[in-house]
């Protein structure tokens, strides 16, 4: 047998009506603030999504962004070069040139998967956001224009004070501590040999003098040993 449903409480009739003329009357009291847009320019958040720009140095052309873009309106263009060996007897190595890179902002949803899959940080947000054209065929942004969409890029936000520290700036530390010592160690040895007296230039020995004009060499005769009596006699 089902229970019984519990009672419901009798609303007064209006009272519905009664919550939404308060709400207005609130807000019919308030002063109102308008924006003088373009005039004054509105604060945005620090992450607002306006704009992408391209930091081209850090892009390897690995197609990743194009890839995982849902509504394809990143075309990106390169080739490959031939980069000679480091060393002598090395090997020859290709790379990727990048040619072309454009966004398409008339299909983009603005959703940053393609600022997050990027393994290089090549792409970021900007806060940017006046760039309307009257020409549909003007939003789509060649490489040179998402370039200069990097200068308005803001700069990261500050760490924790309790955050550890990047495994970059750890990695780079530890590099440029052992590329001291090496310069230290590689100094010191350098001050050490030239610490060291340097041996005598000529081939000569004490007590002797060289004849420029003929080239002999004459020297103080050593002493003769005095003979032994005996030995005439034998």
């Amino acid at each position: 047998m089902a229970e019984p449903l519990p009672p419901t409480r009798s609303r007064i009739p209006g009272s519905g009506l009664a919550k939404g003329l308060a709400v207005t009357l609130r807000t019919m009291t308030k002063k109102t603030v308008t924006a003088q847009y373009p005039d004054a320019q509105p604060e945005l958040p620090p992450r607002s999504r306006g704009v992408i720009g391209l930091f081209e140095e850090n892009c390897t052309v690995c197609m990743l962004c194009a890839r995982e873009c849902p509504d394809w309106c990143i075309y990106i263009d390169s080739h490959k070069e031939t980069v000679p060996p480091a060393a002598p007897g090395g090997r020859e190595r290709s790379r990727n040139v990048l040619d072309r890179f454009a966004i398409d902002f008339s299909l983009c949803m603005y959703c940053g998967i393609c600022i997050e899959v990027c393994p290089f940080d090549a792409l970021f947000w900007s806060p940017e956001f006046e760039y309307a054209e009257t020409d549909i065929h003007e939003l789509t942004h060649e490489r040179d224009k998402l370039r200069e969409w990097m200068w308005t890029v803001p700069a990261p936000p500050a760490l924790d004070p309790g955050a550890e520290e990047p495994k970059e700036l750890a990695a780079a530390r530890k590099t440029a501590d052992k590329l001291a010592a090496e310069a230290a160690e590689l100094a010191a040895r350098t001050a050490e040999q030239a610490a060291q007296p340097e041996p005598p230039a000529g081939g000569t020995t004490a007590g002797t003098t060289t004849d420029a004009t003929t080239g002999t060499t004459s020297g103080t005769p050593e002493p003769s040993k005095p003979s032994d009596p005996q030995d005439g006699a034998s």
